[in-house]
């Protein structure tokens, strides 16, 4: 009996030309999008003040809410959400699943814990974004100690199924990171309870340095879509890969660190933000087929539109309260990632 791949291989975009108009046409929605999240604020303030301070420097208070918080934020988002969907896209060729996300090594558990740990010493914004970092390292260190025979042997057994290693390693070393969080959560004091609760459904009002994620991304993406070709052979099994001049150990270990060094810049940003690098490839993948060297660009682009939109709308609608963008990113995520797979079946 034959399986069906759950992941569509006949690409739609099968030009450069067409390629780069798709990409052209998300990126003027990008921009319109995060325009838009920057005149957008609470309601005593209007779109008009905020515009005119945009264009026209000058020392009023509402310049300095639109250059000193909202735009860096806006710029975060949107680094943080292409960050998450491209991680996503090469996590699914990685192991070999579509329901692969940018979380499933366990890097998130270990960002929190670092985090959450910065946080019970009283460590500020630089600090607890030193900690995030610091833990998902450690996280994506470990993962790759413990599988570094399959990601690098080249006489690997052939029964041997290393997708379904590294899936098990990632989900038991985020068990073991999510005990240290309940306990760090059990002890941590009330004054401390908040901030670490919402650093934990993802939060963008605290951001330490906003261009981080948009320079991480821009790096990543030009060192991933030359490898598309690659990664589209990967995708269809080692062995047909390697009879077609692929190393496929050697990709594969591409691909683990730039999925895991823009996931750990992600989380260090922001927290943790589900669904983007999960429910974004999946739409896109519908739209324009699952050649890597599109797919890849345009789930950075719709990724990043995606936690622009849920950060404004996290700011926006119960104002002067703003809630957790990760919160609103699955309460939009969970909904769309249905009708996908119910539409598809």
């Amino acid at each position: 009996m034959t399986t069906q791949s759950p992941i569509p291989r006949t690409p739609r975009v099968t030009s450069f030309g067409a390629a780069v108009r798709l990409w052209g046409l998300m990126g003027l929605l990008a921009v319109s999008v995060m325009l838009l999240a920057v005149l957008l604020g609470g309601t005593d303030t209007r779109m008009g003040d905020a515009w005119t301070a945009l264009i026209r420097p000058a020392p009023t208070p509402m310049h300095a809410i639109v250059w000193e918080l909202r735009l860096p934020r806006v710029v975060a988002a949107f680094g943080v959400g292409g960050l998450l969907a491209m991680s996503g896209c090469l996590m699914q060729v990685l192991v070999r699943n579509p329901l692969a996300d940018p979380y499933t090594l366990g890097l998130s558990g270990g960002a929190a814990v670092g985090a959450l740990g910065a946080m019970l010493a009283g460590a500020g914004t630089v600090i607890v974004a030193f900690g995030a970092a610091a833990g998902a390292l450690f996280a994506c260190v470990a993962v790759f100690v413990l599988a570094h025979r399959d990601l690098l042997s080249r006489q690997r057994a052939a029964h041997r199924d290393d997708a379904t290693d590294l899936i098990l390693i990632g989900v038991m070393l985020a068990a073991g990171f999510g005990a240290i969080v309940s306990m760090m959560l059990v002890l941590a004091p009330d004054r401390n309870l908040r901030g670490m609760l919402f650093w934990m459904m993802g939060d963008l009002s605290g951001v330490a340095w906003w261009a981080l994620p948009v320079g991480c991304l821009l790096a990543c993406l030009l060192a991933i879509v030359p490898l598309g070709r690659q990664l589209n052979l990967l995708a269809r099994g080692e062995e047909s890969a390697s009879a077609l001049g692929v190393r496929p150990p050697v990709v594969k270990s591409a691909i683990f660190a730039f999925a895991s060094l823009a996931t750990a810049v992600a989380v260090t940003t922001a927290g943790t933000v589900g669904f983007v690098g999960l429910v974004v490839p999946h739409a896109l993948r519908r739209l324009i087929g699952n050649d890597q060297r599109v797919l890849i660009p345009a789930s950075a682009i719709g990724g990043g539109i995606l936690v622009v939109v849920a950060d404004t709308i996290s700011r926006v609608v119960a104002d002067p309260i703003q809630l957790p963008v990760g919160a609103v990113m699955a309460v939009i995520g969970v909904p769309t990632f249905l009708f996908l797979l119910v539409h598809r079946r």
